[in-house]
């Protein structure tokens, strides 16, 4: 289930506070920070992203 657009405008990463992009796949849907020096992507789980660093992964 893709996020609302109203949804991603007021996110923002909790690490570095850069805006969140949806790079939902359809197994592994997540949110990729756009910072430059942050690029954590964060998982979402049932349609509801979780926003922890400690769920975060460094993309390769």
């Amino acid at each position: 289930m893709p996020l609302e657009a109203g949804l991603l405008q007021i996110l923002a990463c909790p690490a570095c506070h850069a805006p969140l992009e949806d790079k939902s796949a359809d197994e592994n849907p997540e949110l990729l920070c756009t910072g430059q020096d942050c690029g954590l992507a964060y998982p979402v789980r049932d349609g509801i992203p979780v926003l922890l660093v400690d769920e975060a992964r460094r993309p390769a």
